[in-house]
């Protein structure tokens, strides 16, 4: 096994760690905390466990009060009757905001998350361009005429608010995919229920707060903070919510469907993903390596789009793998907030022991560890870049989602074969092809089952195009046009010009 050398030990005196900073909800235009007085400490994976973030711990009956609010300025505020101009303005305004404080929100997301501070800051600005492609559509969502339909009828489709809007966010990317849906939930005139995971609560807050200060009226973006049980069930349980969007595991996805079909609520769902990345004989070799490298070691793993099944054409499997164990030897992990680190910490020592157990079943099962392997011993929780060899489909470390820094090598031998494999998986969230030969690339990726595709690249995302899963990967879509559909409703109405016909003549 080769070892790492590139390992960069946290600083535990780093100034920016000296206090931790105190949060509260946002509930009405209001900043409250919980009615119990408990709280939640956070303590920072990438530092010794220093706490870094403190925020109330909600009951039930603080999410009720936060749905309540949420339903008073969607029933009775002027959001929703709002022109589509007039709700634009205000989103960029937070757009504006979001670049104004993100060394402020990145410092945040890198401390709670333990991701290192340079991604932390790129997804911050990131998330900015997202809000203000929201807003910019916000004015221009339409529904439809049809003038086709009998010279004394015409047909409308208008397109209306879904309603209060709870949305369930994970701890890998809370600032992300919270910017993911919000925008485009209250640019439809939704009104919307944030509830963060309660690892990584502070940036959620964070962005209510610059909301509210961008002039987004009080009720239409609440945050509450908790656990799922009974923050998350009572989002999805409480029957003045119209709609749940969830992102995280299967398990809960599924349960959160369940408490929805019971009173056919409409919900949105983005779950687990274990992402092929296809690298075909005439690839640029030199540019697949750094994207398996990015595509797996991206956020230590932990993320649902991750490329962790690297399938390979057998007559380069050699050539390929020594140039992604030359970037895996090299590439700077460890210290979140030092601005050479690539890969950052895991989010807990629960999570880094549950990474570590699918490594050594996978070594069980008879796959080779080419280079990592093992937790690294220090200050903070952070795993080795971890190669396997001699992976077969049936192994656990190829069929389940690790969410770690953990590559799982299957060689083939025709586009058949590398398309079987791909989609041989329960899961079907995103997909890459390596290849110079784009016809080949472009049949590959078609016959690939996930929603989300790239060619010759991987983990790169634009707001103009949708994001969602296949399979137990999820339902409904996210970002683009389509994303304002979640959270639409479409009302038709036929119009009659003069009398109508005559059905009982009397």
């Amino acid at each position: 096994m080769s070892q790492q050398s590139s390992y960069i030990r946290p600083d535990l005196a780093d100034a920016r760690l000296a206090a931790p900073r105190r949060y509260r909800m946002v509930v009405g235009g209001k900043s409250v905390d919980a009615q119990s007085g408990k709280l939640i400490e956070r303590e920072s994976p990438g530092h010794n466990g220093k706490i870094v973030g403190i925020w109330p711990e909600a009951s039930a009956d603080d999410v009720k009060l936060a749905i309540g609010a949420a339903r008073e300025a969607f029933d009775n505020g002027p959001w929703p009757l709002m022109s589509g101009a007039e709700r634009s303005t205000i989103m960029l305004r937070v757009a504006d905001r979001i670049v104004a404080r993100a060394d402020e929100l990145a410092l945040a997301e890198c401390l709670e998350v333990g991701k290192p501070i340079t991604q932390a800051k790129g997804e911050i600005l990131y998330c900015a361009d997202l809000w203000t492609y929201a807003a910019g559509q916000a004015r221009a969502l339409e529904g439809q005429s049809h003038n086709a339909i009998g010279d004394d009828r015409l047909g409308l489709v208008l397109r209306e608010p879904i309603g209060v809007v709870g949305i369930i966010t994970p701890w890998n990317f809370p600032f992300i995919i919270a910017s993911e849906r919000v925008p485009w939930a209250i640019g439809v005139g939704c009104t919307v229920v944030l509830k963060p995971s309660e690892l990584t609560s502070g940036t959620s807050i964070m962005m209510a707060e610059l909301a509210l200060e961008a002039g987004l009226p009080e009720g239409v973006f609440n945050v509450v903070t908790g656990y799922g049980d009974p923050a998350g069930q009572t989002l999805a349980e409480d029957p003045r919510t119209d709609m749940i969007a969830f992102t995280g595991s299967v398990r809960v996805g599924s349960h959160l469907a369940e408490i929805a079909a019971r009173q056919v609520k409409r919900v949105g769902l983005e779950l687990g993903g274990k992402g092929p990345q296809i690298v075909f004989a005439d690839a640029d070799l030199d540019a697949a390596a750094d994207g398996i490298a990015y595509g797996v070691y991206h956020n230590a793993g932990q993320c649902c789009i991750s490329g962790s099944r690297l399938l390979v054409h057998e007559d380069i499997r050699d050539d390929l793998l020594a140039r992604v164990l030359d970037i895996s030897r090299r590439v700077p992990f460890g210290d979140p907030l030092n601005e050479r680190t690539k890969i950052g910490a895991m989010i807990s020592r629960q999570h880094l022991q549950k990474v570590d157990g699918y490594v050594r079943a996978g070594q069980s099962e008879g796959a080779e560890v080419l280079i990592g392997g093992a937790a690294e011993s220090g200050d903070g929780l952070f795993f080795q870049p971890t190669v396997f060899a001699g992976v077969r489909p049936e192994m656990s470390i190829a069929r389940e989602e690790i969410f770690g820094p953990v590559l799982s090598t299957i060689g083939f031998r025709t586009a058949d074969e590398a398309v079987a494999l791909a989609n041989d998986s329960e899961y079907g969230l995103s997909a890459s092809v390596w290849s110079t030969n784009l016809e080949n690339a472009m049949q590959t990726i078609r016959r690939v089952r996930a929603g989300r595709c790239w060619i010759n690249s991987v983990i790169d995302g634009t707001a103009e195009l949708p994001i969602g899963g296949y399979k137990k990967s999820g339902v409904g879509r996210e970002l683009g046009r389509y994303g304002f559909d979640e959270y639409s409703q479409f009302k038709g109405i036929h119009v009659t010009f003069g009398k109508p016909p005559v059905w009982f003549g009397g």
